[in-house]
């Protein structure tokens, strides 16, 4: 469903350059899980950014399910894929209820039964029909994650790039939109990118991971792979030592 070949981000930055990704290559089956991790400016996010056209990038190969992606998407590459950002507060517009965000792709596409189909996304996220016509600020951050994700399969994209999605919420949240993101790649057929930095979270929701440092890809592991600490790479092994905690010194 995505096939990646030699891809690299260069930015410009005070007349210097910056190599944000250096010659990443994957690929991702359909249905499948696929994870990203790393610490923070590892280039995990700006892949994921590469792939949705929201980066200018170079590649001797970018797919989307089978078809060469254009570098100015066109409306219909867009329907296929679809982001979850990290900030549900920041991704969605203040000034517009939840039934403005939710109808607003439907009729950016001309969709038919847009009142049905608004109201079945909600229930699909767990929302009830009161938080319909709510803005973002009256609802809680993992309602407003929910309000995301309804937005992005809305118009049921085969395709689901999340962000970090569960990082700028509580734990007590956190536990509640992963389980809904399981359920829902089921309910949907999805392929999906996770990115995070936690390895508990992509351990749980991914069947693949892949392990990013300095812009490049040291590794791809299974999740069972992970769980077990069966990695190749140093830097995977430090990651992996970093996720238990500290030890205690007596």
């Amino acid at each position: 469903m995505i096939a990646i070949d030699g891809l690299d981000v260069t930015f410009h930055v005070k007349n210097r350059e910056i190599r944000a990704v250096q010659g990443v290559s994957f690929e991702v089956a359909a249905g499948e899980s696929f994870g990203i991790v790393g610490e923070s400016g590892s280039g995990k996010s700006t892949v994921l950014k590469a792939i949705a056209g929201l980066v200018p990038s170079i590649s001797r190969r970018l797919e989307v399910d089978g078809q060469e992606a254009a570098a100015r998407r066109s409306r219909a590459d867009r329907r296929k894929l679809q982001f979850v950002f990290q900030d549900p507060y920041a991704s969605l517009h203040p000034r517009k209820t939840v039934d403005d965000i939710l109808r607003e792709p439907l009729e950016i596409h001309r969709e038919s039964d847009i009142d049905a189909r608004v109201g079945r996304a909600l229930s699909d996220v767990g929302l009830l029909p009161i938080h319909r016509y709510r803005f973002p600020h009256q609802l809680s951050g993992g309602q407003r994650q929910r309000v995301a994700i309804a937005r992005a399969l809305i118009l049921a994209p085969p395709i689901l790039l999340l962000d970090e999605p569960t990082s700028a919420l509580d734990v007590s949240v956190q536990a509640e939109i992963l389980n809904l993101l399981k359920r829902l790649r089921a309910s949907y057929s999805l392929t999906s990118i996770l990115v995070s930095h936690d390895l508990a979270v992509v351990a749980h929701l991914c069947d693949r991971i892949a392990i990013m440092q300095f812009g490049k890809l040291i590794e791809i592991v299974t999740a069972e792979q992970l769980r077990d600490g069966d990695v190749g790479a140093d830097y995977t092994r430090k990651l992996l030592a970093a996720s238990r905690g500290f030890t205690r010194v007596a």
